[in-house]
């Protein structure tokens, strides 16, 4: 995002004085709702945990919370509020994520057993902020596809654009997330970090397993963007 949506260090830190995490640890990666409570959540080793860069890993297999859509009626009203249950995550992931930066840049990796690097994606997001448990974020729905070649192209820019159509996301909100995404664009374009860091020959060490998300992951304090009301409006106070 641009600096009129926030300093680049803004809502980063999260937990005054919460520890890095080391290597091979596992954190839980949490996407707040608007009105600030846990949502989808995730279970992710660490594989570094730097000033500049937070790099977290997902192998395909590992359970974690995904909305669940209620039953509705012949209306198309829905009959009881959505709620979380467990799902099976399908990719083996990198997600490298940069304090203060309103993206995260995933590595994927193809779900056979030969492991091919197949694509990145640049997901725009909430800055992340650090928890007693591992991290907090929210998804800002706009995202790039890029092929391994570096081709690159919009993903749900129909849907973000009916959000401000639906004033879910007011249009400074929406145009500073669209700046986010062609901010890294030039730097894709230019082939500069992380796009020429060799994080696609990267591989997780054989004896990481599978993280799970621990008990009581839903209860631990969040922390809050402090952007949320500029962004969100009447729905985060």
């Amino acid at each position: 995002m641009t600096e009129d949506a926030g300093s680049a260090a803004s809502g980063a830190a999260g937990v005054p004085g919460a520890r890095r995490w080391e290597p091979g640890e596992t954190v839980v990666l949490r996407y707040l709702t608007r009105d600030g409570s846990p949502g989808m959540a995730w279970p992710y080793h660490v594989v570094e945990d730097r000033d500049d860069l937070l790099a977290l890993h997902i192998p395909r297999g590992s359970t974690y919370k995904r909305w669940r859509r209620p039953p509705v009626d012949e209306q198309g009203n829905y009959l009881a509020a959505r709620g979380l249950g467990d799902d099976t995550w399908r990719r083996d992931v990198l997600r490298l994520m940069f304090p203060g930066q309103h993206h995260s840049v995933w590595l994927f990796w193809s779900d056979d057993d030969e492991r091919r690097f197949s694509a990145y994606y640049i997901n725009m997001e909430e800055p992340f902020r650090r928890t007693s448990i591992g991290f907090d974020t929210n998804d800002h729905t706009l995202d790039i596809v890029v092929s391994p070649q570096f081709e690159w192209r919009w993903k749900d820019e129909e849907e973000m654009a009916e959000r401000v159509r639906a004033g879910v996301y007011g249009v400074e909100f929406a145009d500073a997330v669209r700046a986010e995404g062609e901010r890294v664009i030039a730097a894709l374009e230019r082939r500069r970090s992380p796009f020429s860091d060799g994080w696609e020959q990267w591989a997780p060490p054989s004896n990481w397993g599978v993280p799970e998300l621990p008990d009581g992951w839903d209860e631990a304090t969040v922390e809050l963007w402090d952007r949320r009301e500029w962004a969100y409006g009447d729905i985060a106070r």
